[in-house]
């Protein structure tokens, strides 16, 4: 069999042709568009991973964010209960505060009403004594009570000690003014005589007096001279017996107290 080397040769470069053509019109169009879809495909995986990076970062910052808002939270939430309770102790604080205060005033409010009647029923019980006594000195010794006061104030000046009796004498000697006796009466001319002779004997000098009505002295004559007082009254007696009778009810009030061992006292 014969080889016709120009039809073969025509094949070969009807093939080459082809293949040439196929590559440069079919293949090179392919494959650049395989190439552009693979850099578009990386570039879409690269752009899904740089997506997923950050949602993982935005993830990770979220959760920090959620870590630190629970810590301010709780930190938040800690301090707010401690301002309550610091505000509740302040409100307790001040309510036991004014609690003790009206308790005070009102124990003050109390002591102080009982003071007063105190004091009310002592000058009731001195003007019921000084009126017994002036009756039963009238009726028993034919003399007032005044000329009895005069007679003991006289007779205290007289037995005066001698260290009070050089300091009043000179405060008496070297006085600006006249020396003043007050009385809780009107001392009639007599007596008045006989308390200036009885200043005048016992500092050894004329002593200039001035009289004057003192209510306030219950019953009693005293000597006033720059600041210094000589003098004797009822109200010491009564101040005496006061004391006394305060003693006893403080007494008695211990025992009561004391009576009931064990109680408590009454809740406010």
């Amino acid at each position: 069999m014969l080889i016709d080397w120009f039809t073969v040769g025509a094949q070969v470069l009807n093939f080459l042709v082809l293949a040439w053509l196929l590559k440069r019109f079919l293949y090179r169009p392919i494959l650049d568009a395989i190439d552009a879809r693979e850099k578009r495909i990386a570039a879409k995986l690269a752009d899904a991973d740089a997506k997923k990076a950050e949602a993982l970062k935005e993830r990770d910052d979220f959760g920090k964010k959620n870590a630190e808002f629970d810590r301010q939270r709780a930190t938040l939430l800690a301090e707010a209960r401690d301002q309550a309770d610091a505000e509740r102790r302040r409100i307790l604080e001040d309510t036991r505060k004014a609690a003790d205060a009206l308790s005070a005033k009102r124990q003050e409010a109390l002591r102080s009403e009982a003071r007063q009647l105190n004091q009310a029923l002592a000058r009731c019980a001195r003007d019921e004594v000084f009126a017994i006594s002036r009756k039963a000195l009238s009726e028993l010794a034919s003399t007032s009570l005044e000329e009895r006061l005069g007679e003991i104030f006289t007779q205290r000046l007289r037995d005066i000690d001698p260290q009070s009796k050089a300091a009043l004498g000179e405060v008496l000697r070297s006085a600006a003014k006249p020396a003043l006796v007050r009385s809780a009466f009107d001392l009639p001319a007599a007596q008045r005589a006989a308390i200036q002779n009885a200043l005048n004997e016992t500092f050894s000098a004329e002593i200039r007096v001035q009289f004057e009505t003192a209510p306030d002295l219950v019953s009693g004559v005293e000597l006033v001279a720059d600041g210094r007082k000589l003098g004797w009254s009822i109200a010491h007696y009564l101040a005496s017996l006061e004391e006394r009778v305060e003693s006893l009810l403080k007494d008695r009030a211990k025992f009561e107290s004391g009576a009931r061992p064990g109680s408590e006292p009454a809740s406010r």
